[in-house]
């Protein structure tokens, strides 16, 4: 595994390998510390976005591995603006030991990757988010001490979120629905690659344009925020296509009993979610933002030590 830049290019058993190595570093960290596997490597840590989990999961996973981390802001680069993005990843590949990007444009950070001597990893990109996928397998195991059976139901956008999970699910074996409003469906090459990943590995995956169909015996609902970084001026519109994809205690009634909840955060409390499931017995939703950092502890030690 050279680049982390999505999951459709990595194979079940590469992915596989990754949540077996990030349930190992958690329970290392929990018993004393993990190991300085990583002592002496830097990671470059390039932003475009505005950052919490991203940021502070990746900054502390090299401390807690023996590494370290440096951030460059939108200010400091300007990728593709003040610098091209082979120049960057020519000049900061000779700095650093690997890179990781959360930017706009997914074909930056592949640019980032053709053009770097070091391993890149896509933090974030407008088609997909990886890191957080694979955090969330991370936390369906620890939950449900299975994946292959299960079904996950996503509803409300189909954006890189959706698509990274969807592409997961497949790679796994946990059974995918999703419901979107008309015209919010995921892309059509995402889906394409998730349909072909997910018939080699026997999962079903449906597009719904009703929630309370995607959810139905959903052993996890997941949600994420109905405006996304860059949409702010479509923040109207989105409110009022998706005022019937809120996950709340009627929607829920259409699950499994025991079904948990995921959340990839930021959340806007009363739009896609409400406080009584954000905050209630079935959310995993913290959880799953702790294993940003145990996911990404895996992905950084596979490629860099």
């Amino acid at each position: 595994m050279k680049h982390f830049l999505d999951l459709a290019s990595l194979s079940s058993d590469e992915l596989q390998e990754l949540i077996d190595i990030a349930l190992r570093l958690k329970a290392e960290w929990r018993d004393g510390g993990n190991a300085p596997c990583l002592q002496g490597k830097t990671l470059g840590m390039i932003f475009q976005k505005p950052s919490l989990r991203t940021r502070v999961s990746f900054e502390m996973a090299m401390k807690h591995l023996g590494g370290d981390a440096i951030m460059l802001g939108p200010g400091e680069i300007g990728l593709g603006v003040r610098e091209s993005v082979p120049d960057v990843a020519r000049v900061l590949s000779s700095y650093v030991h690997g890179i990781m990007a959360r930017v706009f444009d997914h074909r930056d950070v592949v640019e980032l990757a053709e053009f770097s001597r070091v391993p890149v990893i896509n933090g974030l990109s407008d088609d997909y988010h990886p890191c957080q996928a694979l955090a969330d397998i991370l936390t369906i195991r620890e939950s449900c001490g299975r994946l292959r059976g299960l079904k996950l139901a996503f509803v409300g956008d189909g954006n890189n979120v959706a698509a990274s999970v969807a592409l997961a699910c497949a790679h796994f074996g946990v059974d995918f629905s999703i419901a979107t409003p008309e015209g919010y469906e995921m892309k059509a090459p995402i889906r394409e690659q998730a349909y072909t990943i997910a018939a080699r590995n026997g999962v079903n995956l449906e597009m719904h344009t009703r929630p309370q169909a995607a959810v139905a015996d959903a052993d996890v609902i997941y949600t994420d925020t109905w405006v996304s970084m860059g949409q702010e001026a479509e923040a109207g519109e989105r409110a009022a296509e998706f005022g019937a994809f809120q996950v709340n205690a009627d929607l829920l009634r259409h699950a499994n009993p025991a079904a948990i909840v995921l959340h990839c955060l930021p959340a806007h409390r009363g739009d896609e979610i409400t406080d009584d499931i954000m905050d209630g017995a079935r959310s995993r939703i913290f959880e799953q933002a702790e294993n940003r950092l145990h996911a990404q502890k895996a992905i950084l030690l596979r490629i860099l030590a």
